[in-house]
């Protein structure tokens, strides 16, 4: 087990931590969920970057790190979609998440034939999308359960409000993205479908 498959692991650790927070409704629950969120996501770029950088890529990374991904993201998109549906509608989370079960069902297919199915550009930019949108969402809400009209907040408070600019592109993006990566690991996996 090598450091950037730690960071992985470590992910997971901080999505549990993640559903600890929004399970406590109100500033420091909102808080620590979005602290565990950005920490996550950070290490979601750690871990790649190392394991690149370190030649310490491995077959449990590229099966571990997208899956903990799948699961920090998912349990944002529910608790989004839970919490305020008009702000995250529910088929955009039902859609998001379905295509992340589809890609590691077909995951589980290749290592089944021993092959491994790395992440590629469309995954990273679906996940990037994604990830934008949870943590502009999870600021809106965590500054929502505040009384404070400091600059800092009211700076971040314009930037992530619901009716701007930077949540609704961040989620189309991911939509589309995630249709579109969708398709481009099924069609890329159509031999693990056909008889040996």
């Amino acid at each position: 087990m090598n450091l950037p498959n730690w960071i992985t692991l470590g992910r997971l650790g901080l999505t549990a931590i993640f559903v600890v927070g929004i399970s406590f409704p109100g500033p420091v629950g909102y808080f620590i969920a979005l602290a565990a969120f950005v920490l996550g996501a950070i290490s979601d770029w750690l871990d790649g970057h190392l394991a690149r950088k370190l030649n310490l890529v491995t077959n449990f990374g590229k099966l571990m790190d997208p899956l903990a991904d799948k699961i920090l993201v998912s349990s944002a998109f529910l608790f989004l979609t839970v919490n305020d549906p008009q702000l995250c509608p529910p088929w955009a989370a039902i859609l998001i998440i379905a295509r992340e079960f589809l890609v590691t069902g077909l995951r589980q297919i290749a290592i089944e034939q021993g092959q491994v199915i790395a992440a590629d550009w469309s995954g990273k930019w679906k996940t990037t999308f994604q990830l934008t949108y949870c943590i502009t969402a999870l600021v809106w809400i965590f500054l929502d359960s505040v009384e404070t009209q400091n600059f800092l907040a009211t700076f971040l408070t314009f930037l992530s409000k619901p009716d701007g600019y930077i949540q609704p592109i961040s989620l189309w993006g991911a939509v589309i993205l995630t249709l579109f990566s969708g398709f481009l690991y099924t069609w890329n996996s159509r031999d693990l479908f056909r008889n040996p």
